[in-house]
């Protein structure tokens, strides 16, 4: 039997940041993962450039049933820590759009500082260990793992979510929350793609597959995000979809203003004696792709000079291009997701420390919590800042 202070479940962002944080106060770490590699998600983030963090973060950018639990941790933890952090390494990185940050080089940069950070504070790290089973001690836990028994005062879980299980995702977070008392809130797929199968759509989608168009609105449950969107085959992604995937339940309509830049009723009637014998599908071709443009006359419009389309006409256009209205037929679910919402009830943690207030010395950070960021870089914020408050108590 081995005994550490501190054992950590969970190699991947959070659980990284958390283990060099508490080694660097002097506590010895424990950290394991049943994967054969740290940071499977870090890789592939980004594009595989991981968007680290956003310098914009704040609580507003969160969803949680639990609105006000985020704000202490990522009070004390900031991205301009973190971004010190990736200076002292050396990392060169670059903002895209919006705040967003990634590296200029690889997303296994972010994981060599994590595994820098580790190894300087002394985490003794062990990959392809399976966790058999968990006990309470009179204090703390003892875990029975493939790789032998643990003894530890602090168990933090920083297992992540359901999303992406081709990366080794799964729910044992939840399993561990829910052996020692704690509600889970329904979890369900984030940031994600919808599909669609209403028959005329999924035609367009199809026909479109591969074409974005900039800087849609798109709106749903009172929340908008402007960003890019992108047709697929199976149905809409993008970031301004990823986005809004967050906000939908199934059944909601989703509403998409193509050119929120345009005052389209004004646009159009000047259009309309500036240039009377253009076609609809020639002034649409200017504004998207002329593959699209075509199949957007087809299918919703009757395209023809626009000198024959009468005021009300040109409204319909203009209503039918700002108000797209549809309904999704579901989403890719966790198998595309980024992030995974719902799970541990914050309401039951403590959001100075992180710690269970069922069970004394267990700590939840990262993703397994019922805490989810926007897309752009803010859901490894709320690792980063989750695992520096468990770190400081731990």
């Amino acid at each position: 039997m081995s005994f550490f202070p501190v054992i950590i479940i969970g190699a991947g962002a959070a659980g990284l940041m958390c283990a060099a944080q508490a080694g660097a106060r002097g506590r010895q770490v424990l950290l394991l993962d049943h994967a054969n590699k740290a940071g499977k998600k870090i890789l592939m983030s980004g594009g595989g450039r991981c968007n680290f963090t956003n310098m914009y973060s704040e609580p507003g950018n969160f969803l949680s049933g639990n609105p006000h639990f985020c704000k202490s941790a990522l009070a004390r933890y900031t991205q301009w820590d973190f971004i010190e952090l990736v200076a002292k390494h050396g990392v060169p990185y670059h903002e895209k759009k919006l705040g967003q940050l990634f590296c200029d080089n690889k997303a296994s940069d972010i994981l060599n500082l994590l595994l820098a950070e580790c190894d300087a504070a002394g985490v003794d790290l062990r990959l392809d260990t399976q966790i058999e089973k968990i006990d309470k001690l009179e204090t703390g836990y003892r875990l029975l793992t493939s790789g032998g028994s643990f003894d530890c005062e602090s168990l933090v879980i920083a297992t992540g979510g359901l999303s992406i299980p081709t990366l080794g995702a799964t729910g044992f977070g939840y399993q561990v929350a829910r052996q020692f008392g704690h509600e889970l809130l329904p979890t369900r797929a984030g940031l994600v793609p919808f599909t669609i199968t209403e028959p005329q759509l999924k035609e367009l989608c199809t026909e479109l597959s591969g074409t974005s168009v900039e800087d849609c609105l798109v709106s749903c449950n009172g929340q908008s995000f402007k960003e890019n969107i992108l047709f697929t085959h199976r149905g809409l992604s993008g970031p301004a979809i990823l986005q809004i995937s967050s906000y939908w339940q199934p059944g909601d309509s989703v509403q998409i203003n193509l050119l929120p830049h345009l005052d389209l009723p004004e646009w159009l009637a000047e259009q309309q004696r500036e240039r009377p014998n253009s076609e609809l599908k020639t002034l649409l071709g200017e504004l998207f792709t002329k593959k699209m443009a075509n199949l957007l006359a087809e299918q919703w419009f009757v395209s023809k000079p626009l000198k024959q389309y009468t005021p009300a006409e040109l409204n319909t256009v203009a209503t039918r291009l700002a108000e797209w209205t549809l309904v999704p037929a579901g989403t890719e679910g966790y198998r595309t997701a980024e992030v995974t919402l719902g799970g541990v009830d914050t309401r039951e943690v403590s959001s100075k420390t992180m710690e269970s207030l069922k069970s004394p010395g267990l700590y939840f950070i990262g993703e397994v919590l019922d805490v989810t960021g926007h897309l752009g870089g803010f859901n490894f914020q709320w690792a980063w800042a989750s695992a520096h408050a468990a770190a400081q108590f731990v």
